[in-house]
């Protein structure tokens, strides 16, 4: 069994949590073991286990985001010592970039990151998705490592000069988060000003590249914006994004400009699982399709951009 060792800041806990669980069903293969500084118990020495670690697990996950980058632990002492046992051959690095940051001139920067192409975990439309591709690569990783006996923790330990028993208990020891009222309208009102910013920047963008498409993005007010396209001096595509209110949750899209906020042609809400907040689609512009998808602020701004752009193409 292959050992994998997560080396992170504690601010991205909760995606170190949703990442060990698409983890799971590896482990059940019996293709990987995982460990993380949360399996520490009272009266064990912190630092020395996680040496012990770093020191003798045969995949390293680099868990990137700014806190990680700002972290002088995780970026001089783990990932450094990671990076050493990666370059001889005793490891395999993998950076998992959780959240977008100047991580590419980074000592790590010369390895091949996942998600694909290096792509933020936090930036995927379906965040479910692409901690998936990331398990993908750990398990091409293991499968690489080869049929290893998994290195009792005790040898570990031992490896590094520090003494301890192994721990005997379950490593479900995670407990459901609760999500109140303000931390739902907090949620949904950084999306709509994410979502704000991305049609702007994009019909700033289309229109560059297009010289035929002319943009205009107009901020209604504070819950509302409006966009159009022009394709020849002739409308091609429009658009109101509103937050609705106390009849329509959310936030809508309509196919029309200065809509009324009564009506709309697609709304996503604010749900929440055990971790996390996301938004969920009705999918009513898509015949019920994507109900399922766990929405990121980009994958929330895409969906509403491709009912927008789709009439150009």
């Amino acid at each position: 069994m292959t050992t994998v060792f997560f080396s992170y800041c504690h601010a991205d806990e909760a995606l170190r949590d949703q990442l060990e669980r698409q983890l799971k069903i590896l482990q059940r293969q019996g293709l990987i073991e995982t460990w993380h500084d949360r399996r520490i118990e009272a009266g064990q020495e912190f630092a020395g286990e996680i040496d012990a670690h770093i020191e003798a697990d045969e995949i390293i996950l680099l868990l990137i985001s700014p806190d990680f980058l700002n972290s002088d632990y995780c970026y001089e002492v783990e990932m450094t010592r990671a990076l050493e046992r990666h370059e001889a051959g005793e490891a395999i690095v993998i950076p998992v970039i959780l959240r977008d940051c100047l991580w590419k001139g980074a000592p790590f920067g010369k390895i091949l990151g996942v998600p694909t192409d290096g792509r933020p975990v936090t930036q995927w439309p379906d965040i479910d998705h692409a901690f998936r591709l990331v398990a993908e690569a750990v398990q091409a990783a293991a499968k690489r490592v080869g049929a290893v006996t998994a290195k009792p923790a005790q040898s570990a330990v031992a490896a590094t000069g520090f003494k301890s028993e192994p721990a005997i208990r379950s490593s479900n020891l995670r407990i459901a988060k609760t999500f109140n009222d303000r931390d739902r309208d907090v949620f949904q009102t950084d999306a709509f000003e994410f979502m704000a910013k991305y049609f702007e920047n994009s019909l700033s963008e289309l229109s560059a590249r297009n010289p035929e498409i002319d943009g205009s993005f107009r901020r209604l007010d504070a819950n509302r914006f409006s966009a159009v396209a022009y394709h020849k001096g002739q409308s091609a595509s429009r658009c109101t994004v509103f937050m609705g209110g106390r009849q329509i949750g959310g936030i809508a899209y309509t196919a029309t400009e200065n809509a009324e906020t009564n009506g709309f042609n697609e709304n996503l809400t604010v749900e929440a699982d055990e971790q996390t907040l996301y938004l969920r689609s009705m999918g009513m512009a898509h015949f019920g399709q994507n109900r399922d998808q766990k929405l990121t602020f980009e994958g929330a701004a895409e969906t509403y951009w491709q009912m927008f752009v789709q009439p150009l193409q």
